[in-house]
């Protein structure tokens, strides 16, 4: 079963290509979709940007389903058990589109301020029930760690035991505006 998300008008450049503008913008988000980047990383961004404060973004990010809702401050019911981890997914040019157009690996030159996974993402095979599956996020650790942004699916998704679990190339998708 695929996810098809879609993250769209996060605050600044998106966390993957940068987070220097991320607090200067206003978060838009589409009907029915609560999204934002975590308090952590706002408060990362303000630092950075006014305050001359270091920030190293992780060398690589960490896919992960809940079945509750989004908040600034974490996820609702992170799948736990029969097989579930969060997918590690390295923060580089190959595995995340430029914004001129999904599937590039160049750094961004366009002017949409969208990029997207350049591969399919795909969770292990659920040994049990995962639960309905309402909410994805992104985790600079493989557990515990600071949520750096969520998202509610498009639609939620039941897990069950033997199911494929996988965002598709360009489903995870983050507009910057």
């Amino acid at each position: 079963m695929n996810f098809l998300p879609r993250l769209s008008g996060l605050s600044g450049l998106t966390f993957l290509a940068g987070l220097a503008l991320a607090a200067l913008l206003t978060l838009t988000a589409p009907a029915a979709h609560a999204q934002a980047f975590s308090d952590y990383i706002e408060n990362k961004v303000v630092d950075l940007l006014v305050r001359n404060q270091a920030f190293t973004p992780p060398a690589t990010t960490y896919v992960a389903l809940a079945t509750g809702a989004c908040a600034d401050t974490g996820i609702t019911g992170e799948v736990s058990g029969n097989g579930y981890a969060r997918v590690a997914v390295a923060s580089a040019l190959a595995n995340w589109a430029g914004t001129q157009g999904a599937g590039t690996t160049a750094a961004s030159t366009g002017t949409g301020g969208q990029t997207s996974n350049n591969a399919t993402i795909t969770f292990a095979v659920p040994s049990g029930s995962w639960g309905t599956v309402a909410t994805w996020a992104l985790f600079d650790a493989a557990s515990a760690g600071n949520l750096l942004l969520c998202a509610a699916l498009t639609a939620n998704q039941t897990i069950s035991t033997g199911n494929t679990v996988s965002f598709a190339a360009g489903a995870l998708t983050l507009t910057v505006q």
